[in-house]
């Protein structure tokens, strides 16, 4: 007989959440940055109650001053009006914000089209980014990225 199509779709959709695994380094490196006074934002592309299951299950909803998530938004990266909406509801400039992903259209050309100072999270499945400020391998060199480009060592 097997299971249907929508059934195992159901089962993603809601038991995804118990399986994702994070960066490495990424509970320390928000909590460092919370901790050093930034404010911190989520844009991510897909449906909302999925990402909105996803976060939850990372453990890190608490860490985040706005999350905005794409089907709620009805704007998709690389646009700039997501990061631009972002930007506008943390209540800073896309001059002062720096944008972290690991998608270099999505997320290193749209913040870049947007104004903003890009880090790119190095990816096997993608070529070096060239457009990006900076580039990492782990998240936890955010934080000293940051405090050189405010200036502050």
């Amino acid at each position: 007989m097997g299971i249907s199509w929508q059934a195992l779709l159901e089962d993603y959709e809601t038991q995804f959440q118990f399986h994702c695994v994070p960066f490495h380094f990424l509970m320390e490196t928000l909590s460092r940055l919370k901790q050093q006074g930034y404010l911190l934002g989520i844009i991510s592309n897909g449906l909302g109650q999925f990402q909105t299951r996803a976060i939850n299950g990372l453990g890190i909803r608490d860490y985040f001053d706005v999350i905005l998530i794409s089907e709620v938004e009805q704007v998709r990266k690389p646009q700039p009006e997501i990061f631009l909406r972002a930007t506008n509801r943390l209540g800073v400039t896309v001059q002062d914000s720096v944008f972290i992903g690991d998608h270099p259209e999505a997320d290193i050309i749209g913040a870049k089209n947007a104004g903003m100072m890009t880090i790119w999270k190095r990816s096997p499945h993608w070529m070096e980014v060239k457009q990006a400020d900076a580039i990492i391998n782990e998240l936890n060199e955010i934080p000293s990225i940051l405090q050189v480009k405010s200036g502050t060592h």
